[in-house]
């Protein structure tokens, strides 16, 4: 099988050129991009993140929320992580779960307003 642009070049290449994708919005060209960095670097959670944002914003929101839950298995307090991921759930109809991620985001932030008026005295 032959090489195509979007998997050509190194992965910083790569991960440059996916970058500019999701800049333009172009989501679903830059999941294609963005699956191929993340099963050769499964560690990396910068491609990670923005792939479950690539997701997200094209509405593949399984795909983000498994996204999520695996950067969030690595590494619990990554704020923005959770705040997406407690947005994918809303997004899904699942309020009920998505709000414990929702208030952990915001608390992560230091926006007690959010949490309700008694969560600033605590």
């Amino acid at each position: 099988m032959t090489e195509t642009y979007f998997e050509f070049g190194t992965p910083a290449d790569r991960w440059d050129r996916a970058q500019l994708f999701f800049k333009a919005k172009e989501y679903t060209t830059a999941v294609r991009i963005l699956n191929g960095l993340v099963e050769e670097a499964p560690e990396h959670q910068g491609a990670r993140l923005l792939l479950a944002r690539a997701y997200y914003h094209s509405a593949q929101l399984g795909r983000a929320e498994r996204e999520l839950r695996t950067l969030l298995a690595a590494d619990p307090v990554e704020s923005y992580a959770t705040l997406l991921l407690g947005r994918t759930l809303e997004r899904q109809g699942r309020g009920d779960e998505a709000r414990p991620y929702l208030r952990m985001a915001a608390a992560m932030r230091g926006d007690f307003a959010e949490l309700g008026p008694s969560a600033a005295a605590r």
